[in-house]
């Protein structure tokens, strides 16, 4: 059984930054892939950015391509999404994803387990 529990969410100014934070917890971290998407009120979950299972390959939304980051520490079971230049529209809820030997789909019905998601909000 895997679990996946979120950090790092806040309130930010746009221009800034923040780092989410994906504790996995499980067996074989490295044979999931790995992603991040986000929710914002009355719309559906969107895909933001994912790590390819085995953490050789990230890919990326249109909308966060350049300001957004994906990454993996395999030693500590973490994997992060830094966040630069926010914009207003950037605000949502923020959620960790894993797919068994998966993370190239940006399908939410791809990935098996999610966490319970991080807030973030950024103001204009």
């Amino acid at each position: 059984q895997v679990q996946l529990v979120e950090s790092g969410g806040g309130l930010v100014q746009a221009g800034g930054s923040l780092r989410l934070s994906c504790a996995f917890s499980g067996r074989s971290f490295n044979a999931y892939g790995l992603g991040w998407f986000r929710q914002a009120p009355g719309s559906e979950r969107e895909f933001v950015a994912a790590s390819r299972w085995g953490g050789r390959s990230s890919y990326y939304a249109d909308p966060v391509k350049g300001r957004f980051t994906i990454s993996r520490n395999t030693a500590r079971n973490m994997v992060y999404l830094q966040m630069n230049s926010l914009k207003p529209e950037d605000t949502a809820v923020y959620y960790c994803a894993a797919a068994y030997q998966g993370g190239e789909s940006p399908t939410p019905d791809q990935y098996d387990y999610w966490g319970q998601g991080t807030q973030v909000t950024v103001s204009s």
